[in-house]
């Protein structure tokens, strides 16, 4: 499930310093903690927080600093509140970690994206993120592997006996296939000839 709702603090004149964790240079780390513990599906995060809670975890851990004034809720669809959704809908329509959404997609980019898809059909947003995913992240592991080895993703799901819609998926970083069983990954890489772990993303 993803948030519907943006958290906005209203810091007065410390207010742009805070607004976006993502612009922060002091973070040793390329994804706050709690994104991580939302995408392994931690219930404290998902289900035992408020917005408010995650928002000012973020900022502590990120900057270091704790926020002077007290935060208040603001559920206006603002730009940032807008950014927030669309990203949290394609994380879960294609299940790829908020990482590489960033990475590919960075915030500044997601604001320029408002103006013309704020109120357009969120499925304009998935073409866009999509397109900005494969152009970073051109290829999967299994593609590479597949194409070498000179096979179609039907021949390949007839070989290994994976499903095609899988294949699919894992190609199209709409799965994560380090998440897949490991007898998938087994029956994969007898077929390509290759160790289980060359078809992991790293």
């Amino acid at each position: 499930m993803f948030m519907y709702y943006s958290i906005e603090y209203h810091f007065a004149s410390e207010f742009s310093r805070f607004r976006r964790p993502w612009d922060m240079q002091k973070s040793n780390s390329s994804m706050h903690t709690a994104c991580r513990r939302m995408e392994a599906g931690e219930a404290s995060y998902l289900v035992g927080k408020t917005g408010v809670e995650i928002a000012l975890e973020c900022i502590q851990e990120i900057t270091g600093e704790v926020p002077s004034c007290p935060p208040g809720e603001n559920c206006m669809r603002s730009p940032d509140y807008w950014c927030g959704w669309a990203v949290s809908f394609y994380h879960w329509y294609s299940g790829r970690p908020y990482r590489e959404i960033f990475t590919a997609l960075p915030y500044p980019d997601l604001l320029d994206l408002y103006p013309t898809l704020h109120e357009a059909d969120i499925t304009k947003f998935v073409d866009i993120a999509e397109h900005r995913i494969r152009k970073h992240f051109p290829e999967t592991n299994l593609r590479r592997l597949r194409d070498a080895y000179g096979c179609s993703q039907q021949e390949l799901s007839r070989l290994s006996g994976v499903s095609l819609r899988s294949i699919q998926m894992y190609e199209q970083r709409r799965k994560d296939i380090n998440k897949a069983q490991a007898e998938t990954l087994l029956r994969l890489s007898k077929v390509l000839g290759c160790s289980m772990e060359q078809l992991m993303e790293h």
